[in-house]
């Protein structure tokens, strides 16, 4: 019998904050040990760290030959398999990299992607994630078939090289259309659930927050569900979801998303919008931050943002502080947040409220009695409110219900006083 083993990629990371950058591209401590999670993660050993400061990336390297020099210096020295950079690499670059280091070569978002692909259960998130793969791997088929178009010399275009490109080029776009057709399929399959749900008067209240944040835990604590939920980055990729007894009265659907990070990378967000769409048409955001990690304002702000790129800054959006058990500085205190401890079950009532008094803005709970000659109403009140109970007495339909503001005036004549 033969043992195999799975060779562990040992891996040197590197990182350049450049003045030229926009904010939050430039690595930093933290992004660099965020990146060294990541390869964890992915199942790598990050062995070394080197970090570079200039004006401007190096068009040819990124880093420039000394800094090249130096990390070609790190990887022989520790063994390393794989550079990791914490910057997006163009396929050039990236191309000149694995020459001249000898080793394989991944940007962050290579990295990212890699993690993904191992972490996808369903269809419909391994088809998200094969899409995002091929997003990427176009612009870089270039610099795999260099070493087949040096063989044609400088005269001629068309060679052996540049044949096979073009070839690897219309498959990939091939791919890349029916990937796409088979979730605006998963979409539609989505609008038709959402709509039945609309109709049954079901509200979606969505987890959203940075990855390992604790929305998992959270969505098991609210719901007694037994998901998985693991101290690793993106940990969860398929969107579950879970029926949750908010209040005596309403029941919500609860579902658990991606997480989001730092550099997401935008084809990325683009293949998961089959997903992440349902953040857009939920009916309140549940925005979980980790308040024991000492980034969790910077993480905070990167959710935000993301979730104005996905076009929900519109939905009520609750802020659920987590790991406040893990927390030693003064707890933030504002209107619309909570402080918990998923993990051991503190808060949760406190969050319940505050979520019920969210989505009930505006709604009543009443009791009506309406006239049999104006039973239309009752007809009225199950199609638009949600009815607890309904008992027939001599003069007329008793109906409890919870309404909204819109119908209120319609029915408000026939509300009997407590």
């Amino acid at each position: 019998m033969t043992n195999i083993e799975t060779k562990t990629e040992r891996a040197v990371l590197c990182g350049l904050a450049a003045a030229c950058f926009a904010p939050g591209e430039s690595s930093t401590d933290v992004s660099m040990d965020e990146l060294a999670a990541l390869v964890e993660t992915a199942g790598g050993v990050p062995v070394a760290m080197l970090m570079q400061n200039r004006a401007a990336p190096d068009p040819r390297s990124f880093i420039g030959e000394g800094k090249e020099q130096e990390l070609r210096d790190l990887i022989e020295a520790n063994e390393a398999t794989l550079a990791v950079f914490d910057n997006e690499l163009s396929p050039s670059q990236m191309r000149v990299l694995s020459e001249d280091l000898k080793v394989k070569v991944l940007d962050r978002s290579g990295l990212i992607l890699d993690i993904f692909a191992q972490r996808a259960r369903t269809r419909e998130g391994k088809l998200q994630v094969e899409l995002a793969q091929y997003k990427y791997l176009l612009p870089r088929l270039l610099g795999m078939w260099t070493h087949l178009e040096r063989q044609e010399g400088a005269i001629g275009t068309r060679g052996p090289g540049e044949t096979q490109l073009e070839s690897d080029r219309r498959h990939i776009r091939r791919k890349i259309q029916k990937l796409e057709e088979e979730l605006a399929e998963v979409r539609r399959n989505r609008a038709t659930q959402r709509r039945r749900r609309e109709k049954n008067e079901m509200p979606v209240v969505a987890l959203v927050g940075y990855t390992n944040a604790g929305k998992s835990t959270l969505l098991n604590a609210l719901t007694g569900s037994d998901i998985p939920a693991n101290d690793r980055l993106f940990d969860t990729l398929d969107t579950t979801t879970r029926r949750w007894m908010v209040d005596e009265v309403q029941e919500v659907l609860l579902s658990d998303t991606v997480g989001f990070i730092r550099k997401l990378p935008t084809h990325l967000i683009e293949a998961f919008k089959a997903t992440l769409e349902e953040l857009e048409y939920a009916d309140v955001l549940l925005h979980v931050i980790d308040l024991s990690n000492p980034e969790w304002e910077a993480q905070a702000k990167i959710v935000d943002a993301l979730i104005v790129q996905l076009g929900a800054e519109a939905t009520p959006c609750v802020r659920v502080y987590n790991k406040c058990d893990a927390f030693t500085g003064l707890l933030p205190r504002e209107r619309g947040a909570v402080c918990v401890s998923a993990k051991r079950g503190e808060g949760l009532d406190e969050l319940r409220a505050l979520v019920s008094e969210t989505l009930g803005r505006g709604k009543r709970k009443a009791t009506f009695l309406i006239p049999y000659d104006r039973g239309a109403l009752v007809q009225t009140l199950h199609d638009e409110a949600a009815v607890l109970s309904q008992e027939y007495t001599e003069i007329g339909v008793r109906v409890e219900a919870v309404v909204k503001p819109e119908l209120w005036g319609k029915v408000c004549a026939y509300a009997v006083k407590s």
